[in-house]
Formats: structure tokens, sequence, C-alpha cells
């Protein structure tokens, strides 16, 4: 931006916000450079099968590590504070990026080859943001173009969908009202414009003229109240803002799945929204979205039955939004496996024919695999017991549906042969620790917390995955999905009475630790400051869904300092660890791409984190660059000018974020 004086600046204020935009001046625009054909990344997913692929090779295995900085784009001044952690993965569209930055949720329009800022947008919502379910910036934006038209979809902080000009950045009043559609509004209940609990982070999903659009809710174990807002999805007009439908995530009484509930249960459940970004099929006029848990994660006693649409991947009509089918991959869910990330929409050689299929990786490190024309399975996913608990009230699925192929990409369930035993001493000490608790398999029920023990279930994976919101990527040629899953116990399972209602309404509640055990603290399942279970604590595995099978594995990430430098573990060699944290990767021709998820002390003395680069062919790290704080955004790659970038966002941990592109000299 060469300076404002050159620059339209407008500031509008709508429903109570005020908006600004900072623009070029429209007889100063110049069109950008246009990027050479088929490098464009015009969704948050690189297309709408969410596959995060790019088939460009400029960059491989012989010069990675010898990428160079292209530039950088500081977000720290977007907002009232600095962000530390930027979740979004930024459009290219004709040599623009478009992305959302700092805590405000500002979007922003840079070059591709600079980093120049060449406009910005921005919303202050006051209390409604404020009071917000989800906030900083978000995961990004869409585009949408009928050829003479571009406009940049978004969801503000505040839950308001904004309607702006791709090219200048300025609202398009034809759009709703004056550019802005109330997203707490048209969504067949009442709620609160400034308290309601409800919002979205991540990207609109723009397919044809239909906008779809999920939400999402306060996050955490232990909700306050049992009837809170409900996350219906909806599809609006991409022209006009109208509202074009509705699917209620939670079925309203005569609906489709009215009946999984009992009676009277699914009138007072709340959440079940789609927060994770979706996926769309234009040829079969397809919307896909997976849906979370009612109001209580682990607490599921005010809502007996199956609860569709929970935890469940739902297939619905791109014009009408009416039900095609579903698929429910956890039956009245406890253990807080939302669906986390969009679904791979993939078409895959089996029993000698193409099958369009869906590929749904999951928080239980699972992908499961179904045709995405019918919902059902490409292998079978049988029914399974599983072991129920004792919470008084609670109802229990008697069994869970279990892919057999292909294999789950991490660690499920626990057992002795799981914890660590680098030294006899840490193998004891781990014995004390897990005696405090069951170890068993996936899926087993939350237990009410006992004094003396056990506090609870140590369930693995932890409510925060195997995979989670970054998703996974797909390479169409070889068939092959790359996910990144951490290796994360947690004591999901410890619930205790809630008599007095001081930690919300419900009878009983999930804490950690629990309060008698002044002693010893439940949830720290650490081991004099070692994780509990063996490594690794990240790992990148190639499934390979033409053959449901998986080609291989690595740890992804260094060894954490806190592993490495611990007086227990001196002159001990373990093998890399990797680190356990939230990223997703991007494959290229012959690379997966993956940033470190958290930062270890270099061979320099540097709290750094790496840029990896792996073979796609046998999982070899073949290349790493460095970085000044831990991948945060997912990576996305792009040519322009004749050089193939990398870019991604990064911070954390005190490390404020910024955008870094990478290009070779």
């Amino acid at each position: 931006m060469r300076s404002l004086d050159r620059r339209l600046m407008l500031t509008t204020t709508i429903g109570g916000a005020a908006a600004l935009a900072i623009a070029p001046a429209l007889a100063q625009t110049q069109a950008p450079a246009t990027a050479p054909a088929n490098t464009e990344w015009p969704t948050y997913g690189a297309d709408l099968n969410s596959t995060r692929y790019m088939p460009l090779d400029q960059i491989n295995e012989s010069n990675f590590n010898k990428l160079e900085v292209a530039w950088t784009f500081k977000t720290e001044n977007l907002g009232g504070r600095p962000e530390y952690i930027l979740q979004c993965t930024p459009l290219l569209i004709q040599g623009r990026l478009y992305a959302t930055a700092g805590s405000r949720r500002d979007v922003v329009c840079l070059d591709a080859g600079t980093g120049e800022l060449l406009w910005m947008h921005r919303m202050d919502e006051g209390r409604r943001a404020t009071n917000a379910p989800r906030q900083l910036s978000g995961r990004g934006v869409s585009y949408w173009s009928d050829g003479a038209n571009e406009r940049i979809l978004y969801v503000t902080i505040g839950y308001r969908l904004v309607s702006l000009d791709a090219k200048t950045g300025l609202i398009d009043e034809s759009f709703g009202d004056k550019g802005i559609v109330d997203l707490k509004t048209q969504i067949d209940q009442n709620l609160d414009p400034e308290t309601a609990d409800i919002g979205l982070h991540t990207a609109p999903l723009v397919v044809n003229d239909t906008i779809v659009i999920g939400a999402a809710h306060t996050a955490g174990n232990t909700p306050k109240i049992i009837r809170n807002a409900r996350g219906y999805v909806r599809g609006f007009d991409v022209k006009t803002g109208r509202r074009k439908w509705i699917f209620h995530t939670i079925p309203h009484k005569g609906e489709f799945g009215y009946d999984t509930w009992a009676p009277g249960t699914a009138e007072m459940a709340g959440n079940t929204g789609a927060w994770a970004q979706m996926s769309a099929d234009p040829e079969l006029g397809l919307v896909y979205f997976g849906v979370e848990m009612p109001t209580g994660d682990q607490m599921g006693f005010y809502r007996p039955g199956n609860n569709l649409f929970a935890e469940s991947i739902v297939a619905v009509d791109i014009e009408t939004g009416l039900r095609k089918w579903h698929y429910q991959m956890i039956h009245h869910g406890l253990w807080d496996y939302d669906v986390p990330c969009a679904p791979i929409l993939c078409d895959i050689p089996h029993n000698g024919r193409i099958v369009k299929a869906i590929a749904q990786p999951t928080k239980q490190s699972f992908i499961y695999v179904l045709d995405r024309a019918t919902g059902k399975p490409v292998w079978p996913i049988p029914e399974k017991k599983v072991i129920p608990g004792d919470v008084p009230g609670e109802w229990y699925s008697p069994t869970q549906p279990f892919p057999s192929k292909p294999p789950a990409f991490d660690k499920q369930g626990i057992t002795r042969d799981d914890l660590i035993d680098w030294t006899p001493e840490l193998r004891k000490k781990a014995e004390e620790v897990a005696s405090h608790y069951v170890m068993a398999p996936m899926y087993t029920a939350p237990i009410m917390a006992k004094k003396g023990g056990p506090y609870g279930v140590l369930n693995l994976p932890g409510y925060i995955g195997g995979i989670n919101w970054p998703g996974a990527s797909y390479d169409p040629e070889n068939h092959t999905v790359y996910t990144y899953s951490q290796t994360n116990l947690l004591t999901l399972g410890i619930i205790i009475p809630n008599p007095d209602k001081k930690m919300g309404e419900f009878d009983y509640v999930h804490v950690n630790p629990p309060a008698d055990s002044p002693d010893f603290q439940p949830g720290n399942t650490s081991v004099d400051g070692l994780p509990l279970i063996k490594p690794p604590y990240g790992r990148i595995t190639a499934t390979n869904l033409a053959k449901g099978t998986q080609d291989w594995q690595v740890a992804h990430g260094e060894t954490p300092d806190a592993i490495r430098n611990h007086p227990a573990l001196k002159g001990i060699k373990i093998p890399r660890t990797g680190m356990s944290g939230k990223v997703g990767p991007l494959a290229t021709k012959s690379l997966v791409i993956c940033g470190d998820p958290d930062t270890y002390t270099d061979e320099q003395g540097r709290l750094a984190a790496r840029l990896r680069a792996y073979s796609k062919a046998d999982g070899r790290e073949v290349g790493a660059v460095f970085l000044p704080a831990p991948q945060s955004g997912s990576p996305m790659t792009y040519m322009h000018n004749g050089k193939q970038h990398i870019l991604l966002a990064v911070g954390g941990r005190g490390q404020k974020a910024q955008f870094m592109a990478f290009k070779l000299p």
C-alpha cells in the first residue's frame, strides 16, 4: 500500500456496527498480473473437494532446503490487541490473496508477489463481538464470481455474513441489509443479538450461487446451560443474501430423525452445529457437512437416544437443503468426538469400478469412506459392543460403528503396554499414575469419579484428536490421504455431582481434576513432567484409499525440549518423538509439506520451528526450513510470476501471528 492519501477510506455503521474499508481509489486501481493457469487457490481447501492439493513441482526434494522467505505480513496491528494464533488459509485469485487476520477479524487483500496490502475491511461490532463464542481472525473467506462481478464473503466474530467487492473491499450494498445478513435471525429460533451463544470461525462454503453457513458455540466440556442455541445449517443466495433453506441439525417434530431422541428431549437440546469446513459436489448437487454433539459433551442424560444428526456426515441438496442421506459415526456421543474437519471428495478404484467417494477423517483417527451419492460404506463398518459407564440416569448406546478399512491413523485405546518404559523407574511411576484410572478401549464411557479412584477413564485419542480442524490433504493421482494426528492422552471421563449448580445447570459435570483428590492430581497424566504414554506424539500418515491400507507413517516434529532435556533421560537415546498440536499438511506433486506444531531449541540456541517436506513415495523427510514460530494455519501453494510460493500462517506462545511466504532464490 503506497500511501493512504491515494486510498479511499469509508466508514459506515450498519446494524450498530462500524465498518471500515481501506481500498485503492477506483481511478488508481490497476489489475494485478494474472497468475499462470491452474495455480489459483479459490477455496479454503484448494477446491470444493477439500483436497488441499496442488500438482506443482518447482519446489521439490532437490531444492526444498534452498527456500527463502519471499515476504511476510504481520497482523499485530489489525484489531485492538495482537493475535498469536492465526488459523487462516488465504485464497489466491488472479494474483491477489484474500484472508481474515487480526483479533478483530479484518479482511485483507494482499499482492501475491510482495505481500503488499492492497485493501482491508474491518467491522467493530462492540458487545456483540465481545460476547461471541468464537473470537479472533477465524479461518478465512470465500470467493464468488459470475464473470462480471467478484465477491468476497466472510462471517464476522459477531455472526454476520458480509459480502465485499473483491476488487475494492467495499461493501456490496445490494446484498442483504446494505451488505450484511444478520445470522442470528432467520434461524428458526429466538436469539439475543448480543448474547446468544452462537458464531462461526470457519470460512463460508460457496457453491454455484449458494452460500452455506454452519455454526459454532462455546468450546468446553462443562457447558453452563442445557437449552443452548442450536447450530442449524442454512443456505443463502450469494447475490441477494436471501435465505434459501435451513436444515435442522436437531430435527423438529415430524422431521426425519426426530424419533432418535427420547420424547421431549429434542426440544431441550442445543448446539449440534456444523462448525468445521464443508465440501460440495456440484455435479451431484450435494453439500456435505459434519455435525457436532448436542449440549453436554460427556453428559448425555438429558438427551437419551442416538441423537441424529449429531456426529454424522450429512449430504443435502445445494438448492433446497433437503437431506439426501446421512451417516452417523457415533451414536449418543459421550467423548466430544465432534466432526472436526472437511470431508474429502474423491473418485477411487474399488472392486473394478470407480466409486464417487467421501472420506471423512475424525478425531478418533478413523477415516470413514462412503459412497458420496448414497452414503453407503465402501468397506464394511460393523457395529461393535462398547463398555458403558455408571453415571446415574445416563443412556448408553450398546454399540458403535468401527470401520474395517482403512486402518486407524493413530493410536486408539490404552493398555499397560502403551505406558512409557524408557527406564524401569519411569515405567514404575507411569503404572502408579495409570492405576488411578481405567485403562480401556476407545468408546469406553465416562464414569463417576470415586474417592481413592478410579477417578475416570483414560481416553486415547483425547477430545482434541487424532486429527482436528486443519484436516487432511489428498492426492487424486495416487488416491492417498495425508493426515497429521496427535497422540494426546486426556482424562475424558471424570464425572462428579453438581448438587448446588455452581458449575452450571447439569446435575453431573465433567471436571479435571476432581475436587476430592488434594494428594493426587488426576488430569495431570504425566510422569515427572514426561508424557504417560509412548511416542510418537505427532505423526503424518499416508493412507491409500484405493487399497484401504497405509503406505507409511512418520513422527512429525522434533522431540520437545521438556523431553530431550529431562534429567531422568540423561544419557538415554530415544527416537524422535514428534510433537502434539493442531496442524494440517499440504500435498504437492511429489511432497507432503507441514510445519511443526510447537517450538524447540535448535542447534543455534534459537526457539524455533521448521517447515518440513516429506517424500510422498516413502515418507522420508527430504527438507526443512526455519520458522520463527509454529505453524498455526494450514499451508497453501501457488505460482506467481514464474515462481512457486508456499504460504502459511505462524504464531503462538508469545510469538505474534504473521503470514510467511517462501520461494526459491
